[in-house]
């Protein structure tokens, strides 16, 4: 008997070699010991196929057939199982096999040693066909299996953005495949891309992942939108603290509870981002400017806002009109106090003093007016929401922001102990 006559002999008890190969790997390797993630029937005609392939190459002639191990690659792949353990696997099963044609070869003192040296560089030249063969199939498989998961994802995450899931049952589906909690709260976020298809937010949802805070996420041409679940108390200060890591410009929105919500939530965190103070990077919460966001809301009527309130100031020279807005804007943030103001413009208090004034004469209005105060503050946000979008308006340099409210309570406070003199800013 030669070499292939012990092929011929173990190939005959192909069946029972199958079943023992399939519980050698079991034994070996415990993923595969998961009867939910690999059935045990279907290693059972897996190492089967793959035996009978190897088995059949030494008897018989012709060349090595890698489809077989091909499939191997695309069913272990679309079962979850790590590549690294599916070659592990092969690599026992080709240990196996070569352990049964020694032995089989020792019952046959006929089969020279000098061939069984030979045949044992030719199995393991096969062990590497194969595996390659397997990973090949199994990488690619594992690429088509990402891409679908990802397209059904951000369909299931472009569904809630747009409402078009209603249902409670299919919105409890979709945030259990998205790996969401049923109920909230929730934030929704937008990101500013400063290029069509560029991910403002890069590695967002691992950073969200690894501090325990569950996301789903949706690029589109000029923003990147994404829903975060915020299940612990300290959820939103570290979702924060992450956003701001990203230097880029992002708005949030309240916090909800219902996934229905989700619609109305990317509204406010859009406007929250168009109401974001300049051009550079930054986190703005739709809750901490609610005036802004009104004003970002309704951009039209923010502009005849702009013009009934503001008109003859901005009718003004460039640099005079700058210096007009900014003082302005400099005593908002000062609460109504023209020191303060003074100090972060760097002027005398009486300069700011002079300007406000002539602010009062140009429009009209009395700036010890609560309600000159709030019109006055809404239309610098239209103003400055305006000169980012590019659709006119004057630059202001942008100190701390402050509530107009606030600023006429402290002025009139002011102008009630002032000894002398009603203007407001002291």
């Amino acid at each position: 008997m030669d070499f292939s006559g012990v092929a011929a002999a173990i190939h005959a008890r192909l069946p029972e070699l199958g079943e023992r190969l399939a519980e050698r790997i079991r034994s070996d390797i415990d993923a595969y010991r998961d009867e939910s993630l690999i059935p045990f029937e279907s290693l059972r005609r897996s190492c089967t196929a793959n035996a009978d392939l190897v088995l059949r190459h030494f008897h018989r002639a012709g060349a090595p057939d890698p489809d077989p191990a091909r499939e191997t690659g695309r069913i272990r792949a679309e079962q979850g199982m790590p590549l690294a353990d599916t070659l592990h696997a092969y690599r026992v099963g080709f240990e196996f096999l070569w352990s049964e044609i020694v032995k089989e070869a020792g019952t046959h003192p006929e089969v020279p040693d000098a061939e069984l040296v030979a045949r044992s560089a030719e199995i393991w030249s096969l062990f590497g066909l194969y595996a390659e063969a397997v990973a090949e199939a199994h990488r690619e498989t594992t690429a088509e299996l990402t891409l679908q998961r990802e397209a059904r994802r951000s369909a299931l995450v472009e569904a809630l953005f747009t409402g078009a899931i209603a249902d409670r049952t299919t919105l409890w589906e979709a945030a259990h495949e998205l790996g969401l909690p049923e109920r909230g709260p929730y934030a929704v976020v937008a990101a500013e891309s400063t290029a069509p298809g560029t991910e403002p937010l890069a590695g967002i949802e691992t950073a969200l992942r690894q501090a325990q805070l569950p996301s789903a996420w949706r690029l589109l041409p000029d923003q990147q939108i994404g829903l975060v679940a915020l299940a612990t108390p300290t959820a939103e200060s570290t979702g924060l603290r992450i956003l701001r890591r990203t230097h880029a410009r992002v708005g949030i929105s309240p916090g909800f509870h219902s996934l229905s919500d989700t619609p109305q939530a990317l509204r406010f965190a859009r406007l929250a981002l168009a109401g974001l103070p300049g051009t550079g990077p930054g986190v703005a919460r739709f809750d901490d400017n609610p005036l802004a966001m009104v004003v970002a809301a309704a951009p039209v009527e923010a502009a005849h806002l702009v013009t009934v309130t503001l008109g003859p100031v901005l009718d003004l020279p460039a640099p005079e009109r700058a210096r007009l807005l900014e003082t302005l804007e400099h005593w908002f943030a000062a609460a109504g106090s023209a020191a303060d103001a003074a100090r972060s413009l760097f002027v005398h208090p009486n300069t700011v003093r002079y300007r406000l004034r002539r602010i009062e004469e140009l429009t009209g209005r009395s700036l010890s007016d609560p309600r000159t105060a709030a019109d006055l503050g809404a239309a610098l946000l239209a103003v400055r929401g305006a000169t980012r979008s590019g659709t006119g308006g004057e630059r202001v340099p942008r100190p701390r922001q402050a509530d107009p409210a606030a600023c006429t309570v402290r002025a009139r406070d002011q102008e009630r102990s002032a000894s002398s003199g009603t203007h407001p800013a002291r």
